[in-house]
């Protein structure tokens, strides 16, 4: 079976890095990614399940791995050679047990929820943050049964959504997909829960203005769940910063009150918060902003139109970035991270919830299916990562691999 694995080989790194200035995903071309016969990966215990892949997304961290630009801070979280993907849909051949002890037949369609916490590494007892379902916050994912890896797909014991051979995953990853779900939606519940997570975390108040900057995956994921799930408690205005025209379409219908052109972006807030400009920065701002894309530029837009004592959060994965922190200090911003997934204690339920399935509840309403733009089989994977790569000036959301090969064709 075929898999793309991802190899240890800093010259291939090197030339990946180089690559990448020529466009995003071009790396694959020359870098440690190779698509190779494989040996399906062996479950490590019996709470562990073979999954095999129907389609798996590709991602921002993921490209960035390809492209030789993944933050050093992630060197000893990872375990070669590892089959990245961890976007995933996939059927359970034989069966097996969900997040919640559920038995599943045979057949049965799931999700995973990729973080390696203590719970997939046997460690007992789990770290504190594991203990109260904040699973992203994990600090053992170097340690325990298996090797270094912070999710599926950057572990060499786990196989990754990349590969026709399929994966292992640990019951407590698998989630149950509904059956009126079409893959499209399933495959779009990882990146939905991360907009959950944001969303929910951000301490939105009745009546902010909230801006999301950026209007891929993560800012329209981000945007949905602040429609559904923080609007009706607090009432927000969302204002959306979006590069190009399709972005600015979906963020429309997704909820958003107001979309503008990214270069659009100060002024839009200096209106709607009666901003005053002195020496070329506002006076006011929006109380929460969502940086969705984490560059250097993006987040020192997100700082310069976020209001005194307000949130920056960044939900787009940074790396090495070189920023003025001035306005952070100034105007007292808090400035945090939102990664991954956990359990949501101030979701609007009777009881706290975990992300995933609060993800799985938005995706079908939102029409988040509709992002996936395209999907590639394997043997194409350098035309599938730079289609990624450059997925916003040629009109795509989200690009996916397609493992069942029952498309055959990108669009």
């Amino acid at each position: 079976m075929k898999a793309l694995v991802f190899e240890r080989n800093l010259t291939r790194f090197a030339a990946s890095r180089a690559a990448s200035l020529l466009g995003s995903g071009r790396g694959a071309a020359v870098g440690p990614l190779r698509l190779l016969d494989v040996s399906a990966p062996v479950p490590p215990g019996e709470d562990w399940h073979r999954l095999r892949p129907l389609l798996s997304g590709i991602c921002g961290s993921d490209l960035a791995t390809v492209d030789g630009r993944s933050s050093r801070y992630f060197a000893d979280l990872v375990s070669f050679p590892f089959v990245p993907g961890h976007e995933v849909v996939g059927i359970l051949d034989d069966g097996g047990v969900d997040h919640r002890g559920e038995a599943l037949a045979p057949g049965s369609r799931v999700v995973i929820e990729p973080v390696l916490g203590c719970l997939p590494r046997n460690i007992e007892p789990p770290c504190p943050r594991c203990e109260a379902g904040h699973t992203g916050g994990c600090g053992n994912v170097a340690i325990g049964s298996l090797g270094p890896g912070l999710q599926t797909g950057y572990c060499a014991d786990t196989g990754g959504g990349w590969s026709s051979a399929g994966l292992v995953a640990h019951a407590s990853q698998i989630h149950r997909v509904p059956e009126s779900f079409s893959d499209e939606e399933a495959v779009i519940v990882e990146p939905a829960a991360c907009g959950v997570h944001a969303a929910l975390a951000a301490g939105v108040g009745t009546g902010d203005l909230v801006v999301v900057v950026g209007a891929g995956t993560l800012g329209l994921t981000t945007v949905a769940a602040l429609h559904h799930l923080v609007r009706p408690t607090t009432s927000c205005t969302i204002l959306v910063g979006a590069k190009y025209d399709h972005q600015r379409r979906h963020a429309q219908a997704l909820g958003a009150d107001i979309v503008v052109p990214s270069d659009q972006l100060a002024r839009s807030v200096r209106r709607r918060t009666g901003s005053l400009v002195v020496g070329g920065r506002l006076t006011e701002g929006a109380g929460v902003v969502f940086d969705c894309v984490g560059s250097s530029r993006s987040i020192a837009d997100a700082l310069a139109v976020t209001g005194p004592r307000g949130t920056v959060v960044l939900v787009g994965m940074p790396a090495e970035v070189s920023l003025d922190l001035a306005p952070l200090w100034h105007r007292e911003l808090r400035l945090m991270g939102s990664y991954a997934y956990g359990v949501e204690p101030s979701a609007p339920a009777p009881a706290p919830r975990r992300s995933f399935d609060l993800a799985l509840d938005l995706v079908h309403p939102a029409g988040l299916g509709s992002l996936v733009s395209a999907a590639y089989p394997l043997e194409r994977f350098e035309d599938a990562l730079t289609h990624a790569g450059s997925a916003g000036r040629r009109g795509a959301t989200k690009v996916v691999f397609d493992l069942a090969n029952r498309k055959g064709s990108s669009r």
